[in-house]
């Protein structure tokens, strides 16, 4: 009796072992595979970045992650993404990928939207066409977005433009956002970046050459397509300033060339004086309703401190240094502008 009853005991204490052994492989396995699923290294680095689309869905985002080989494992992704209820916790944006980040350390960096910015450096660009599919290939709207701002009379009136003007408000620099920035959201920081940059004593030294900040910009874009060497600006900016304070048409050959929307000409000819266009300033006194280029910080603090003399005519030095050859008066111009015809003959250049 005894006997069997030690059996019994001995055969108990060794299911009890066997099941403490299973216990303990079952939960050696649960914790290999749990480490494996969250914590074993699983981006290939096969991509830099994830761009991660506004309105995207969990099942885009996967299989955009799978498409594009980010991950060694989709499987464990899923799953982690799944247990870490990421599926209702996606944010737009462009994620920066290590290769060997883990399953949990992706999905928290993608759940809390913590995206790496982009930097946004644009400087003297003509055409606010040009500008919008520079700035599209940068942040995730596209050109024709940008672009519907900027025509929007309705939408660039909130903040005091036309849709003329409103590419003054774009001053060059390089501006850190994240990709996912929208366009109202990009204008709205363009545009406190303006105001910054139109400080009391810039204003004031506007208003002392009786001009706006938009209209001080327009004239600094024409300086800027003039000159070619930022020491000269001032000189060119001073003397566009005499013309208008003597009523006298500005006559500057960029914005004929801008009106005649063709910038290989190097040689504004009489024909293109015509140019039934309001930014041809040979037909029209003033300035033109909009800036002809983006202009340069450095063209509109020269326009701002302008420098002062009796100058009214100028034209480039014939030895096609960029420089240019000032005169008071209409003789002292001819004769300049001959030699630089005569200049520009000698070197065929007919256009």
């Amino acid at each position: 009796m005894a006997k069997k009853k030690a059996a019994s005991g001995g055969t108990f204490k060794k299911f009890i072992i066997i099941m403490v052994v299973i216990l303990f492989i079952a939960l050696a396995f649960t914790g290999i595979n749990y480490y494996l699923k969250y914590f074993s290294p699983n981006v290939t680095g096969k991509q830099e970045y994830l761009f991660i689309h506004t309105g995207a869905g969990f099942n885009e985002v996967y299989n955009k992650i799978k498409d594009e080989g980010i991950v060694k494992d989709t499987s464990s992704f899923y799953w982690a993404a799944e247990n870490m209820n990421y599926k209702i916790r996606v944010k737009p944006g462009r994620y920066h990928l290590h290769e060997g980040m883990s399953n949990r350390k992706l999905i928290n960096m993608l759940a809390s939207g913590n995206q790496e910015p982009v930097t946004v450096a644009f400087h003297n660009l003509r055409l606010k066409e040009q500008f919008a599919g520079f700035v599209a290939k940068k942040i995730e709207p596209d050109s024709a977005a940008i672009i519907h701002l900027l025509d929007s009379a309705e939408f660039v009136k909130r903040y005091g433009f036309t849709p003329d003007n409103v590419y003054t408000m774009f001053l060059p620099n390089s501006y850190q956002m994240y990709w996912n920035t929208s366009p109202e959201k990009f204008f709205k920081r363009m545009h406190a970046n303006y105001e910054k940059f139109w400080t009391p004593e810039r204003r004031q030294k506007a208003a002392a050459i009786n001009l706006s900040p938009v209209q001080v910009s327009i004239l600094a874009s024409i300086v800027d397509a003039e000159a070619l060497h930022d020491d000269e600006m001032p000189a060119v900016a001073g003397l566009y300033l005499n013309r208008l304070k003597k009523g006298m048409k500005l006559e500057a050959d960029p914005t004929v060339i801008f009106a005649e929307n063709d910038f290989t000409i190097r040689r504004v000819l009489k024909k293109y004086l015509s140019i039934n266009s309001p930014y041809n300033t040979y037909l029209h006194t003033g300035l033109p309703p909009g800036p002809i280029m983006m202009p340069s910080v450095n063209a509109v603090n020269s326009v701002l401190d302008y420098k002062k003399s009796n100058y009214i005519y100028m034209c480039a030095k014939e030895d096609f240094s960029g420089y240019h050859n000032f005169a008071t008066n209409v003789a002292d111009h001819l004769a300049n502008a001959r030699r630089f015809q005569q200049a520009l003959n000698e070197r065929h250049i007919k256009k």
